[in-house]
């Protein structure tokens, strides 16, 4: 059996588990903060994506005696693909993501 902890006497007794404005809030900035980690995750993922790429394709190029101005120039040209790809597609997912949470409120009114 499990009893519950009183409260020290001077201590402000405060009921927030039963408030449903606290919980929403809270979980209004639980979401908000995991947001934003997630699209910096995001980020850091294609900044790996980006070096990890340009740097197998200059590496392939040397392995197999390129010209190396050629290769580190045809490097980094994959490096930027790679970066734009993926910032696009952070945006494609960005802006889809805010589509459907508009529909899902349009559908609940």
């Amino acid at each position: 059996m499990t009893h519950k902890a009183l409260p020290h006497p001077d201590q402000l007794a405060l009921d927030w588990e039963n408030d449903p404005a606290i919980e929403a809030l809270i979980e209004a900035r639980v979401a908000k903060r995991a947001e934003a980690v997630a699209f910096q995750w995001r980020l850091r993922l294609v900044g790996i994506e980006t070096c990890m790429m340009g740097s197998l394709v200059i590496a392939a190029g040397l392995a197999l005696d390129q010209p190396p101005l050629q290769t580190i120039r045809t490097g980094l040209i994959v490096a930027a693909a790679c970066f734009a790809s993926g910032m696009l597609l952070i945006g494609l997912s960005g802006a889809c993501g805010m589509l459907l949470t508009r529909l899902s409120r349009w559908r609940r009114k």
